[in-house]
């Protein structure tokens, strides 16, 4: 969604500001053309070279200077750009953008864009806090500025709170976001994803191979377009994607409870959790010692929550996944049908660069018309908006 975009980096005189160097690595990684822009105190922090050099670009200090026959930087600028991110975002210029002032290029660029402008904050913790700055940010944001929350932890200047620059993978996905047409705006899509753990005693438990790759990403893609995301989720070890509303389970009943409890406000259910079927009957009050002879466990069934959905539908779209390893097609025809499900993503558990752990994935999507879509093998992140399309158009 970030590939060929034109991003203008607006780098100010704080600490963070060496944090630019990587941020443009991660711009360009996305498929991105990075221009920079540094204020005269930005340049005190990390030399024009070192970005000039990681941009592939000159980096712009003066307001007058032409960047090729008669075009003034601020107005080629402030055209070129699909985004201004201004990363970090002192005190000083944020003020200054506040009052409407324009007395650099950066401020300069920030008036005459139509881009839209991205305003990453990084300051002294009392800065930060400062009745004045806080107004400021506020009324950026009622301008229709972008503003992030810086992150919080040690700075520094050796105090403790408010005011790191935001982490750079979260600026990079608020960027993607930005530019992201909101066509799902007004949608409630809940998505459950991950394992469950279903315990025998305080210390093991039965589970799967499920990342949560998919459902995470089916999340950050959805809220990208503008819906309101719950993301229920089982055990994992990803980071919580920016934005959503996260409800972390462990069990297949912790995670019925949550659905069932949210799913009221949702007008579409993308169910891709690998539940366990099953569960331990008893779980002991203390660890199993291992003796002599087989350990013989008695299991039982998990509530179905997919079929529990499917019988109070009503006006939702409801999405289920199937893995399977055999009989892909008649075994996804026959889960579709039996659960009330709008659509089933299909995957084949053999196929390679398929299935539980891996960031690609291989499907076909199943609708009650007997359709099949078969996409070939591309990214979790491409695959969910392929599913969120169809789910579009059902809506339609």
């Amino acid at each position: 969604m970030l590939n060929g975009k034109h991003v203008l980096l607006g780098v100010t005189g704080g600490i963070a500001a060496y944090k630019s160097a990587e941020l443009i690595r991660l711009f360009i990684k996305a498929g991105c053309h990075v221009k920079v822009i540094m204020t005269k105190h930005a340049t005190e922090f990390i030399t024009p070279l070192t970005l000039q050099t990681l941009s592939g670009n000159p980096v712009f200090l003066d307001m007058f200077s032409l960047i090729k026959d008669h075009d003034i930087a601020h107005i080629a600028l402030a055209e070129e750009a699909d985004i201004l991110v201004i990363a970090p975002a002192t005190a000083n210029v944020i003020g200054k953008m506040a009052g409407g002032l324009a007395d650099d290029l950066l401020t300069t660029v920030a008036l005459a864009t139509k881009a839209p402008i991205l305003i990453c904050p990084a300051m002294n913790t009392n800065m930060y806090e400062n009745v004045m700055v806080r107004e400021n940010l506020r009324k950026l944001a009622v301008l229709g500025r972008h503003v992030m929350m810086p992150g919080t932890g040690e700075l520094a200047c050796k105090s403790e709170g408010w005011g790191r620059l935001p982490d750079l993978p979260d600026i990079l996905e608020e960027a993607q976001s930005i530019l992201t047409e909101k066509d799902l705006a007004g949608e409630r899509i809940l998505v459950t994803a991950g394992p469950t753990r279903e315990p025998f005693d305080p210390v093991r438990f039965i589970t799967n191979y499920s990342s949560g790759k998919m459902g995470y990403a089916l999340a950050v893609v959805a809220r990208r377009r503008g819906a309101a995301v719950t993301l229920i989720s089982g055990p994992t070890s990803l980071p919580v994607p920016a934005g959503v509303d996260f409800i972390p389970v462990s069990s297949a009943l912790e995670m019925r409870d949550a659905v069932m409890k949210r799913l009221k406000d949702a007008t579409i259910v993308i169910k891709s959790a690998a539940v366990a079927d099953f569960r331990p009957s008893t779980q002991a009050d203390a660890k199993i010692k291992k003796k002599g002879g087989a350990l013989t466990l008695t299991l039982e069934r998990n509530p179905d929550i997919l079929a529990e959905i499917g019988k109070q539908k009503k006006g939702r779209i409801l999405i289920g996944f199937a893995m399977e390893s055999e009989d892909l097609v008649e075994n996804a025809k026959a889960k579709l049908l039996t659960k009330n499900l709008d659509l089933i993503v299909a995957n084949d558990l053999k196929q390679s660069g398929a299935g539980f752990q891996t960031d690609t994935n291989i499907v076909k999507i199943l609708d009650r018309q007997g359709g099949i879509e078969a996409l070939p093998l591309m990214e979790k992140m491409e695959v969910a908006g392929r599913i969120l399309d169809r789910a579009k158009r059902l809506l339609k």
